[in-house]
């Protein structure tokens, strides 16, 4: 017999979701909103190469939030659009996959370099309920003026302090603090800037 994970709890799976807490993806309202970023993001890719105007109101349609100035290249992957914010004057490159389950915020000036990977969604590790399909997601926050490189990878609940810089093909797992260079897997700091 299955387990009721949520025989006490008369929420949603998409208000447990909004809330941070576990919740299997099997509501309707999920999926509609899932279908709907990934149609904004199809008609973004295929408008950015006749006209940048369109393909930025798109854009603006499809994200939570774009800063003045922000200029992001397809292809851009999403789960939901609503739940990321990009600052003003900000520059993401090809090929940006933003797992947006829970918030992500990217701040102002910043540099994302191609095939970055921010993924909020978590899993647990116990095997049965993962079994179960439970999941959860954390944040992700991005300071002012941080340039990510290209392939690197930001995880659940990481916060990147602002001026710092992400090595090529990291793997961040923790938090980064202001002004530094953090590289490898995992991501540490190795000087201040």
């Amino acid at each position: 017999m299955a387990t009721d994970y949520f025989a006490q709890d008369p929420r949603t799976n998409l208000e447990r979701m909004q809330a941070g807490d576990l919740y299997i993806a099997d509501d309707p309202e999920i999926a509609r909103r899932q279908q709907k970023a990934v149609r904004l993001a199809a008609r973004f890719q295929a408008a950015f190469v006749e006209d940048a105007a369109a393909a930025q109101s798109i854009l603006t349609e499809l994200l939570g939030a774009v800063g003045e100035e922000a200029h992001v290249r397809p292809p851009l992957y999403v789960d939901y659009g609503s739940n990321i914010t990009i600052g003003a004057r900000t520059f993401v490159n090809y090929n940006l996959t933003a797992l947006d389950v829970a918030a992500i915020v990217i701040g102002e000036d910043c540099q994302i370099g191609p095939s970055v990977q921010l993924l909020t969604p978590t899993h647990p590790a116990e095997p049965q309920p993962r079994r179960d399909k439970l999941e959860a997601a954390q944040p992700i926050t991005i300071g002012d003026n941080v340039w990510i490189g290209g392939g690197a990878i930001v995880l659940a609940g990481v916060t990147i302090g602002d001026n710092s810089v992400i090595g090529a093909g990291a793997v961040v797992t923790k938090d980064v603090p202001a002004n530094v260079v953090a590289v490898g897997n995992p991501a540490r700091p190795v000087r201040d800037i």
